[in-house]
């Protein structure tokens, strides 16, 4: 049997520090350490298996976690260390708030002790005593304590993921993430266009890893929350591009990317000798290789970086990114993609990330299509839908995809993670891929229409892509158009069989 040594004692001693109250730097994911507090956690979580973990609080942010022991530290004793890792106004409005409470804690404990020297005059110094302790120790009863830390730390929320999504599983996920050490942030300027659902958990995260961010919309108030986190403000796409080093681009479709490069005002207006654009955005091949060249002509650098996940995993930082072209470019850009996503690969020349997107979108939503197809004739037999999901969970089909779009069909919640008319948009470009490729994809091209009749109000469903069995699933995401369903979630298309 293994015997507890000197090292496994004082582990052990430090893990016995931490008691509800202190406060505390804590390491959350690749975010830089950041201050807050130990609290109760709610009846509901249950504590992750493994480690000792600690639930924190933590100051200027709504985010609330499991935290290892080794990823914490006492507040006081590191503090000096610990405020010059990170330089963003996010960060120093943290510092702000923790030592705000400390002084309002520091006021509320010298009044209540002027209070208990009052009451126990007369009475014997034991009782004074025994006042002065209780009013000093950081408790849940203590309730000017805790009402000084509220008027600092938002209501109690998750993650930012609702109460009903919550499970024991997505706080160790994210404890996992702990492990995954520092994002040490570039130097170089960042710039970001585009703050869709999958854009604006990118830009969080980037704020959030100390990086210099200037952000622009077509829609100019989305900025406004990240102007307050620390996000410069770019006037025009061309202002951006000329005043920061690398700029990501973060958009629709083709169109929309290529206005965005060419248009007024545009990035190749910005685009000089250095300057490096990354595009995340979703588009065909030959879109990619066209921005390529245009960018690579003024003197410019280029990367095509599709980014595969949802709006839930973007937030997270836990996107996957398929780059291809400049390869030094890639290397430059290493510390954002930490940033932003638990793994991204290079896959050579242009063209080639844009190509292997497609065919994993294309893969994506021929399953969800075929899954709203299965619970609809599920209930048609008789049969339980939840009991379905039950099974579908248990066995070879088991992933968080199933869980999640299952959940959405039984409950009627089609919150948009993956917009139904990105899967559709991706849908036509995979088919056409194939069809100048002369390959067969009557599986994408049933699945298309399908999601294009839910995305307008009309009956019209186009012509149908029959020449193959497999087209019906494209048939099913047109009908989910023609349904209005555009800016729900893709499991939406399930509406198609209702």
């Amino acid at each position: 049997m293994r015997t507890v040594g000197t090292r496994d004692r004082r582990v052990l001693g430090k893990m016995a520090h931490f008691k509800i109250g202190d406060l505390v730097w804590g390491k959350m994911g690749k975010y830089p350490p950041w201050p807050g507090k130990i609290v109760k956690s709610p009846k509901e979580l249950k504590k992750p298996k493994g480690k000792p973990v600690y639930f924190v609080k933590f100051f200027g942010t709504d985010d609330h976690a499991w935290i290892k022991v080794d990823q914490l530290k006492s507040y006081h004793l590191h503090k000096d260390k610990m405020m010059k890792t990170n330089k963003s106004k996010r960060f120093q409005h943290s510092l702000d708030a923790v030592e705000e409470f400390i002084r309002k804690k520091k006021i509320a404990g010298e009044a209540s002790i002027k209070r208990g020297r009052r009451k126990q005059e007369g009475k014997l110094p034991f009782a004074m005593d025994k006042k002065l302790t209780s009013s000093l120790i950081p408790s849940p009863l203590n309730t000017s304590y805790h009402s000084s830390f509220h008027d600092y730390v938002k209501p109690f929320h998750i993650f930012n993921i609702d109460h009903r999504e919550m499970t024991t599983a997505s706080i160790q996920a994210a404890d996992t993430t702990a492990a995954n050490g520092n994002v040490i942030p570039t130097s170089k300027r960042i710039g970001f266009l585009g703050l869709g659902l999958v854009g604006c958990g990118m830009v969080q995260n980037l704020l959030k890893t100390g990086h210099s961010v200037t952000v622009w919309s077509r829609t100019p108030n989305k900025c406004d929350t990240f102007v307050e986190d620390g996000a410069y403000l770019g006037r025009t796409p061309a202002e951006v591009v000329s005043t920061c080093d690398i700029t990501f681009a973060c958009v629709f479709d083709p169109k929309a990317a290529k206005e965005l490069v060419l248009g007024p005002s545009g990035v190749l207006q910005g685009i000089g000798a250095g300057k490096c654009y990354v595009d995340l955005s979703t588009v065909d091949p030959e879109t990619a290789q066209e921005i390529s060249q245009v960018i690579i002509s003024r003197g410019g650098r280029y990367l095509e970086a599709p980014a595969s996940g949802n709006k839930h995993l973007s937030e997270e930082g836990l996107l996957i990114l398929l780059a291809a072209g400049d390869r030094t470019l890639y290397d430059d850009c290493i510390s954002c993609f930490q940033a932003v996503s638990k793994r991204s690969f290079y896959l050579g020349e242009v063209g080639n990330a844009a190509r292997m997107t497609l065919v994993l979108n294309m893969i994506l939503g021929s399953f969800v299509a075929s899954l709203a197809e299965g619970f609809s004739l599920a209930q048609h037999c008789g049969l339980s839908q939840h009991t379905l999901l039950e099974v579908l969970s248990a066995g070879p089909t088991a992933c968080a995809l199933v869980e999640q779009k299952g959940q959405g069909i039984l409950q009627g919640d089609y919150e948009p993670s993956s917009s139904l008319k990105h899967v559709q948009k991706d849908l036509r470009l995979a088919i056409a891929m194939g069809d100048s490729l002369h390959q067969q994809t009557p599986m994408a091209a049933a699945a298309n229409e399908v999601n294009r009749s839910c995305q307008t109000s009309t009956n019209h469903v186009g012509k149908f892509h029959f020449m193959f069995p497999c087209c019906l699933q494209l048939q099913m995401f047109k009908k989910a158009k023609a349904l209005d369903q555009s800016e729900n979630d893709m499991a939406a298309v399930y509406r198609v069989y209702e």
